[in-house]
């Protein structure tokens, strides 16, 4: 496996540009473009969102290219002071994939989440995704759950 030179970074509420980089990449990923394109948020949606306590999204950068990243959540518990980290999208373009670069992303989620005293990340992964549940697999401790949307 080839390791990557990316960086990754933390997208800040002035990145709007990696941000928009960063939907590129999960739309051409998860082949759903109209899902991460088609409707965008204006760059105040994305710069309040950024800018709050409970959304991370971090970028790996391949020069001035966003080649991957995750969105993730941070869920403040009230059973006890503290908090866990929901990775909601992850994502490492084809050209860059099986250079540790989900695992480097990773990695920097769990620094963020020591320094905001989170106790745990989790993250679900879909039946038939091999690649990502042997990446999680790696690194956590799977549990066998079943999801449910519900209109509202």
């Amino acid at each position: 496996m080839t390791r990557s030179p990316c960086l990754i970074h933390r997208i800040q509420p002035d990145d709007t540009a990696l941000m928009a980089g960063l939907m590129d990449v999960f739309g051409e990923a998860f082949e759903d473009r109209e899902t991460y394109g088609a409707h965008r948020p204006d760059e105040a949606y994305w710069r309040s969102l950024l800018g709050g306590d409970s959304f991370i999204a971090l970028a790996a950068l391949d020069g001035d290219r966003v080649v991957g990243g995750l969105a993730a959540y941070e869920l403040k518990k009230f059973e006890q002071r503290r908090s866990e980290i929901y990775i909601y999208d992850l994502a490492v373009a084809e050209t860059h994939r099986r250079r540790g670069i989900a695992s480097a992303l990773i990695e920097a989620l769990k620094k963020i989440g020591r320094e905001r005293g989170a106790w745990v990340i989790f993250v679900q992964a879909d039946h038939g995704d091999d690649p990502a549940i042997a990446l999680y697999t790696g690194l956590g401790v799977r549990e066998d759950v079943l999801h449910f949307d519900i209109e509202v």
